[in-house]
């Protein structure tokens, strides 16, 4: 159907709904073709800098920044509780956006040095770029308290449902999800992103924000679940993790130590628990 090419022409901006935007495609299905409309994510860089201080920029989806900012900076130590987080600015630059933190004297984040940046950019798909040594990669998270136990028909219940809290990537395709579920498997909040560490890092902010009690529910992730996505969990006070994909033995070793359970493959009616499995009843 006609000889539009793919790139002739561009809606440039995000969608009403934030996180994707518009471009001009050409839609091929077997002999048709045509010109279409397509939402595809977004992903700009965002560097986050603490009392002025660059840290690190991450490649991520403009929405629910200020989520993002509080969880990435709980998930990675920079912060040990909200209150040390006092402010939170969000400046669009020509280039990405910074989120601008300010945190409270007695915050770890106050103590970087002025050449505290990250050697690399933070890519949408990576968990390690930019980390300095060998000892900032394999820091283990403190073991979690009071764990509680969970019913597997409240997770399958969640997992089942978990597709309908992506509206990101049931227009795009490309977006990773970090869902919350409460003990009945109701999901209550979730957040989607380019990169799942920040899915994660924002459904984290976003918890805090709305005063959710991590060791209440069940965290669920759209993707496989690696070393640091546990790590981050965990750090976070979460004591119950489900993937869809698989897990790294890397992650199960962290897991165990956490005394978090950790459930692979994580499908509505069938599923692998690597860790923490008297945790899961039923």
């Amino acid at each position: 159907m006609g000889n539009a090419q793919a790139g002739d022409s561009a809606v440039d901006g995000s969608d009403d709904e934030g996180g994707r935007a518009r471009r001009r495609i050409l839609r091929i299905r077997g002999d048709a073709r045509e010109a279409a409309d397509d939402f595809i994510a977004e992903e700009v860089p965002v560097e986050m800098t603490y009392n002025g201080v660059p840290f690190a920029v991450m490649m991520a989806t403009p929405c629910d920044l200020e989520d993002l900012a509080l969880g990435f900076s709980l998930s990675e130590g920079l912060v040990r509780h909200r209150g040390q987080l006092l402010a939170i600015a969000v400046a669009h630059r020509l280039e990405g956006i910074e989120l601008a933190m300010t945190v409270s004297a007695d915050a770890p984040a106050s103590a970087l040095p002025a050449d505290a940046a990250r050697l690399l950019p933070g890519r949408s798909g990576c968990g390690l770029c930019g980390a300095r040594s060998l000892e900032d990669v394999l820091l283990p998270p403190s073991p979690l308290r009071d764990v509680r136990a969970f019913e597997a028909t409240a997770l399958q219940r969640a997992l089942a449902a978990l597709g309908d809290h992506q509206p990101l990537n049931a227009t795009t395709g490309s977006t990773h999800a970090a869902a919350w579920a409460d003990a009945d498997g109701n999901i209550v909040l979730s957040r989607e992103d380019v990169g799942r560490h920040n899915a994660l890092d924002k459904l984290i902010g976003a918890m805090l924000r709305q005063g959710l009690a991590p060791d209440a529910g069940m965290l669920l992730i759209s993707s496989r679940a690696s070393y640091e996505m546990v790590s981050k969990a965990a750090r976070a006070g979460i004591g119950f993790v489900a993937a869809v994909s698989a897990p790294t033995a890397l992650a199960v070793d962290i897991a165990r130590g956490a005394g978090l359970c950790l459930v692979g493959f994580a499908r509505e009616h069938g599923y692998n628990v690597y860790a923490g499995a008297e945790r899961l009843l039923g």
